[in-house]
């Protein structure tokens, strides 16, 4: 009998033990945290010209848009030297892409280094030699092509059309001329086309050549220029001689002060040919899918050129946007 409580009494201790080891019942799962936001770092050029301050604004307007996902920085720099300063402090804040606007030479190796440390990059515009890089970008031929055919549409086969190239631009000229001469010599033969360059893309240069041109010329029909804030100092120089001949003006960019012009002059069909600011949203959009690690298909994006004029430009004024 003593034998058996002692057993039984063992077995108790045993159950007892077990029960006191026993897992607990899982808590209440706690609320989900936020997900830590995605760093995207935006790297431009200081402001030379209204479209590359359209850049930045475009940049940090689409970052905003995407606030619930995205914690962002923008820099903007004179030079290289002061880029690179800038791509380190963007690298040091732990940023998982970068779109970055580099107008100088010398940005390369720097650029190549944080590709190779894992933060991707996505050039927005300028071609660079880097492995591993993405780009966002406009079509500048197809600019050219375009303001020849808007031209044609407007005043015919025949006539004299005044070209206002900037040779300062680089490719951007040889590429918006090159498609300008090609289909315009393809539609249109026997155009006749005068050209005149222009010292740089500024209003005021635009004012200034134009009105030696106008006063040289008596007879234009046309006039293709390269670029919305040239044209705009075009058109002041119209204005200010009293012109009626001239039907038709190009740009290109995609300006919100060129924009408002459009209906404002029944005379001419005034006309941009884009080359938008608006494409930084499209880059900022790459570099959040690549820090995401989606994959993107295609390494070079080229956003093709389309064209406003008086007939769609309500589609394209920004009441917002006071700096391009």
């Amino acid at each position: 009998m003593k034998k058996f409580l002692a057993i039984l009494l063992a077995i108790c201790l045993c159950v007892g033990l077990t029960a006191c080891s026993a897992p607990k019942a899982p808590e209440a799962p706690k609320a989900d945290e936020a997900p830590a936001k995605i760093k995207i770092g935006i790297l431009a050029p200081a402001v030379t010209h209204g479209w590359v301050a359209g850049v930045a604004y475009q940049a940090e307007q689409r970052c905003k848009e995407l606030a619930d996902t995205v914690e962002y920085k923008v820099a903007t720099s004179n030079n290289a030297e002061e880029m690179t300063a800038q791509l380190d402090d963007l690298k040091t804040w732990g940023a998982d892409a970068i779109v970055a606007f580099p107008q100088w030479e010398g940005m390369e190796v720097p650029v190549q280094a944080a590709i190779d440390e894992g933060i991707k990059f996505v050039n927005f515009d300028i071609d660079i030699a880097c492995t591993g890089i993405y780009k966002v970008t406009g079509d500048n031929e197809g600019m050219g092509t375009k303001g020849a055919e808007y031209i044609v549409e407007k005043i015919g086969k025949t006539g004299t059309v005044v070209a206002l190239p900037n040779p300062s631009s680089g490719s951007v000229n040889e590429l918006r001329m090159k498609g300008f001469k090609e289909k315009m010599a393809e539609i249109a033969p026997e155009m006749t086309i005068l050209e005149y360059a222009l010292p740089s893309f500024a209003a005021a240069d635009g004012q200034s050549v134009f009105a030696d041109v106008l006063t040289a010329n008596p007879q234009i029909d046309a006039v293709f220029s390269i670029d919305d804030e040239s044209s705009i100092g075009v058109l002041k120089a119209i204005e200010e001689a009293g012109r009626t001949d001239i039907k038709a003006i190009t740009g290109g960019g995609g300006a919100q002060t060129y924009f408002k012009m459009m209906p404002e002059n029944e005379n001419i069909w005034i006309a941009s040919a884009l080359y938008s600011p608006l494409m930084m949203k499209d880059a900022v959009d790459m570099a959040v899918k690549l820090a995401k690690g989606e994959t993107v298909a295609e390494t070079v994006v080229v956003i093709p050129t389309s064209i406003v004029d008086r007939t769609n430009v309500a589609d394209y004024i920004d009441p917002n946007n006071t700096v391009y």
